[in-house]
């Protein structure tokens, strides 16, 4: 458990600083990008009744993986001629303007404190088709600001100018934010990394999202194989995605 923590930490930390890797954009061809490609469409097939508008890509704990499903997902949409907004709604610890390289002088947190306008949050990105709304800066309160009635009507208007909005959560368990956004979005999706995530933090997960009534469309379990992986990433993405399990199958 101890090396498991450790590794962890260094990935996250990694990624606080650099962003996390884009192995849909850097190398769209590969195995592990297919991959991807693959989760999209079993997303866009669990809810048939329904157009998915917004998904919110969370975890139970920090650093399991949900800021790189969430980032790589939202290119592969984009890549389909889709408009798509990818939200950075994580405020305590960002990471979409590292990913990007775009700046993060204003974003979420701006707009939500009435510090920027509608147009000035969300930035292009080299990927055709995929727009980012950065953080902002770090808020002193960022339950308070994503429960508010600004953040309903940005998320109603991102969902009229886009076709799909994607937002980075925080971890259930960690804070309220998750939940707070979940009642908000059409569909949650759980990233559970194997022999990281422990059962009981993803069921407590659940429940908690259970709670505020979130649409729970399925779980993505990542990081299944670890060995034998070198890959465009050194081993960083070493069989990064196990498999996509919609809502029915993972109570």
């Amino acid at each position: 458990m101890g090396l498991f923590k450790k590794k962890t930490t260094k990935l996250g930390n990694y990624s606080l600083k650099h962003g996390v890797g884009l192995i849909t954009y850097d190398d769209p061809t590969s195995t592990i990008a297919e991959q991807f490609n693959t989760i999209r469409t079993n997303i866009q097939f669990s809810s048939v009744d329904k157009k998915l508008n917004s998904i919110l890509f969370t975890s139970s704990a920090p650093s399991e993986g949900k800021s790189t499903v969430s980032n790589n997902v939202a290119v592969t949409w984009a890549k389909q001629g889709e408009k798509v907004v990818l939200v950075d709604a994580d405020l305590r610890r960002p990471t979409i303007h590292k990913t990007f390289n775009v700046s993060n002088r204003v974003g979420l947190s701006s707009y939500l404190l009435g510090n920027a306008s509608f147009e000035d949050v969300i930035q292009p990105t080299m990927v055709e088709n995929l727009y980012v709304i950065t953080s902002g800066p770090i808020p002193p309160n960022p339950s308070e600001l994503l429960g508010s009635m600004r953040t309903k009507d940005l998320i109603t208007r991102l969902e009229d100018k886009f076709g799909l909005l994607i937002m980075d959560a925080p971890p259930v368990n960690t804070v309220t934010d998750a939940q707070v956004l979940s009642a908000q979005i059409d569909g949650v999706v759980l990233v559970v990394p194997q022999g990281i995530a422990e059962k009981a933090g993803v069921a407590h997960a659940k429940k908690l999202l259970d709670t505020v009534h979130a649409n729970i469309l399925g779980v993505i379990m990542n990081r299944v194989t670890k060995q034998k992986s070198q890959g465009y990433y050194g081993g960083y993405y070493g069989g990064y995605y196990g498999g996509y399990y919609g809502a029915d199958k993972e109570k």
